[in-house]
């Protein structure tokens, strides 16, 4: 195990923002920490970095206590999300800065890991250039070459694809991740992008109001979100309270059907919403409880679904997630 998160508790004042986190980070592995804002996530990371202390509980990197190591002495890169350049230096001179501080490189061995991180994120061209001169998205790809190019045993992101646009910052997620595959370097990132989580992360942990609410792939956490909590924010999800328990599925699950056909939901449509190949259909049953499903566009205009009609539902039994009643929804 390289990183281990082992009863970490941060009490603020009469505050918890961490409530007995523990976690395991496999060597190589990509972590995003997800979560609402004011969950606790970035206190984690700061609590990793060793830029926070924590009230209770311990920090072990690669097998060795670093509760109580400094920063310096974990050796990890950071990229945080207003990327904190040096306005007055080159993107060479901002990569080379960080070099400086490490002891035993030669300028020469300086120079090397700073064009090799550059080409790494398609910056060589641009190394003259002065932060102001860079688009976002080149001024975030300084940072991550500014931090990989001191050979971290680990990379930490905090929020850091958040600043820019839509299409920037689908672009980058792929690109670090594939330096992070490439570098095979243990990564946890921060983020409230559960898109970003879904397409990055090989284990995602789940946080809300301080506590872990789930850890696990992608995969694992959307098929079978462990909570209500984490079912609803990752995806969307339906809820159909019961008799002592509250049955969930989502929307791409529920099979629209017609009156003539076995269905177990009537629901009136609310609205209809285009989402390009996917078409999101919101209505409401007789007991006013909303559900949600999305059917190809195709399908939706070949039904000529309008508001005010009534649809006939299915809830296939193999895609529904049952919740004790007093789970929060």
């Amino acid at each position: 195990m390289f990183l281990q998160i082992k009863d970490i508790t941060k009490k603020f004042d009469k505050q918890t923002a961490l409530n007995n986190i523990n976690a395991d980070i496999e060597k190589g592995e990509f972590v995003c920490i997800l979560g609402p804002s004011g969950c606790g996530k970035t206190t984690l990371l700061r609590i990793i970095a060793g830029l926070e202390a924590p009230t209770s509980g311990q920090i072990f990197i690669d097998g060795k206590d670093a509760t109580s190591l400094p920063p310096s002495k974990r050796n990890y890169g950071i990229v945080f999300q207003s990327y904190a350049l040096f306005p007055n230096m080159t993107v060479m001179g901002n990569i080379m800065f960080g070099l400086r501080e490490k002891k035993g490189l030669t300028k020469a061995m300086m120079q090397e890991k700073a064009i090799e991180s550059l080409s790494m994120v398609d910056l060589l061209d641009h190394k003259d250039k002065f932060p102001r001169q860079l688009s976002g998205g080149m001024q975030q790809r300084t940072a991550l070459a500014r931090a990989i190019a001191l050979s971290p045993a680990f990379l930490l992101l905090d929020e850091p694809l958040s600043a820019l646009d839509a299409k920037v910052r689908i672009k980058l997620r792929t690109e670090i991740r594939a330096i992070q595959k490439e570098l095979k370097i243990t990564a946890v990132m921060v983020t409230h992008d559960q898109e970003e989580a879904l397409t990055m992360a090989d284990r995602i942990i789940v946080m809300n109001n301080s506590f872990v609410e789930q850890i696990g792939t992608p995969r694992e956490i959307y098929d079978n979100p462990a909570t209500p909590f984490a079912a609803k924010f990752i995806g969307a999800m339906n809820f159909f309270p019961g008799s002592g328990e509250t049955c969930a599925i989502r929307p791409e699950n529920v099979v629209i059907t017609d009156r003539n056909e076995p269905y177990d939901i009537i629901a009136r449509i609310k609205h209809v919403e285009f989402k390009g190949p996917l078409t999101r259909i919101h209505g409401v049953t007789p007991n006013r409880t909303e559900v949600h499903l999305d059917i190809p566009s195709e399908t939706a205009d070949r039904m000529a679904l309008h508001e005010d009609a009534t649809m006939f539902l299915q809830t296939p039994g193999k895609h529904v997630i049952k919740y004790l009643e007093n789970a929060a929804v």
